[in-house]
């Protein structure tokens, strides 16, 4: 890979983090932290699409992205295709949680749960070492967050069905990824 590839590559997870950090800081400096756009239950589909990008506050914010980067950046060290299939896996298993769940949710989480459950999982359907050592660093490192997949183990507040959505989103990126690669 060229540096410059390395670079860009590098550089892909800055753009959603980016209109993160844009609507939270827009959200706290010009509406005082009202200006939200979360995933509504049976509301605009547009929020599916936006929930992502809003928080909760910059704390809520500033832990999403401790997170998200590093796992993007370890998604990305399987190809750009991945990263993308996590996204589209997230965005497609967030469609039921809009349309059944009783409550609105936002944040990068969900996001983060995905790429989560694709670095746990792709290394065990690739059943290559690079990819298995990958996994079993993810699982060291991260696995700590995998409780608050299950509701008595979430904190008051929080969306644990946008975690365990995300998660399987992940989780689906992988199977079909994974299947794609030698």
């Amino acid at each position: 890979m060229s540096i410059q590839r390395l670079r860009d590559t590098l550089a892909i997870p800055l753009l959603p983090l980016g209109l993160a950090w844009g609507q939270e800081l827009m959200d706290q400096l010009l509406f005082g932290g009202r200006w939200n756009l979360p995933m509504l239950p049976r509301g605009p589909l547009l929020g599916v699409l936006t929930a992502p990008f809003s928080h909760g506050g910059l704390g809520h914010l500033a832990a999403n992205t401790l997170l998200f980067l590093p796992l993007s950046w370890l998604v990305l060290v399987q190809g750009r295709r991945a990263y993308l299939a996590v996204w589209l896996g997230v965005y497609a298993l967030a469609l039921p949680v809009w349309w059944l769940w009783p409550s609105g949710s936002h944040g990068l989480s969900g996001v983060v749960y995905g790429l989560l459950g694709y670095l746990l999982v792709i290394g065990w359907l690739e059943r290559r070492p690079g990819s298995m050592v990958l996994s079993l660093v993810c699982l060291l490192t991260y696995g700590g967050v995998l409780p608050s997949l299950v509701p008595v183990f979430s904190a008051p507040g929080v969306s644990w069905i946008g975690h365990i959505s995300g998660f399987c989103g992940g989780v689906l990126a992988a199977t079909v990824t994974g299947r794609e690669r030698p």
